[in-house]
């Protein structure tokens, strides 16, 4: 128990640059205090006590303004950055190494009772007020983008931006590292990307022109016909 605890806290450190110390990581995260009170309402949800379990995790999104369903599973090293807003859906998995920002929604769009929230895998970063709704898996090492609407499931290593989500960048190559700044800028990525296309476009160009000076010099230089033969030639 003590060893998840110390866990927690060095993942804090780990994740948030801001954090100074230890007290302060105990008593001023609420992400970690939401964490924590998970904890103990998904043990009382395990053993069937569910009154139990839904009162602490009300006290929890009262305390933290986080709500988590004390149904929900979570990994290892999850982390809650800022996490006014977020919220949990009772059949959400979550993998190990999530970062997420605030203002998350991990939510179902159905009635019935089965799975009907997200799956989340290993070293994910959701992106401040995403929204991911459905029993849709989200692959390992993606990144979704703040304000997306994720409706459709996630290839690992992509990373997902706009509403509907869509897929900006595919296959990228898995990484653990889930620092601050991260996440991708779509607006920069799209720029550079008409810079890399004019650069393609000058190079082109100037390859042309170098070809139609070499042209011209090839036909000053070529002999002139013979105005005879060009007669001769006519007859």
């Amino acid at each position: 128990m003590f060893d998840t605890l110390k866990e927690d806290i060095r993942n804090v450190f780990t994740r948030d640059p801001a954090a100074r110390s230890v007290p302060e990581v105990i008593f001023c995260y609420p992400g970690l205090h939401a964490l924590w009170l998970h904890r103990i309402a998904h043990w009382f949800w395990a053993q069937n006590l569910l009154f139990s379990a839904r009162l602490i995790s009300h006290v929890s999104r009262f305390l933290t303004g986080i709500e988590i369903h004390p149904g929900a599973k979570i990994g290892h090293r999850f982390f809650i950055d800022h996490g006014m807003g977020v919220v949990i859906g009772e059949t959400t998995e979550i993998g190990n190494d999530v970062l997420m920002y605030q203002g998350v929604v991990l939510g179902g769009t159905s009635l019935e009772k089965k799975k009907r929230h997200p799956t989340i895998g290993n070293n994910v970063v959701i992106g401040t007020g995403a929204k991911i709704l459905g029993p849709i898996k989200i692959g390992d090492g993606a990144k979704i983008g703040a304000g997306s609407v994720v409706i459709k499931p996630v290839l690992p290593g992509s990373t997902v931006v706009g509403i509907p989500g869509r897929i900006a960048e595919k296959h990228r190559e898995l990484t653990a590292d889930l620092e601050h700044g991260k996440l991708p800028d779509p607006v920069a990525n799209a720029f550079n990307n008409l810079l890399r296309r004019q650069k393609e476009i000058e190079n082109r160009l100037k390859k042309l022109e170098k070809y139609l000076q070499e042209l011209n010099i090839l036909l000053k230089n070529a002999p002139e016909t013979d105005k005879n033969e060009e007669k001769f030639g006519c007859q």
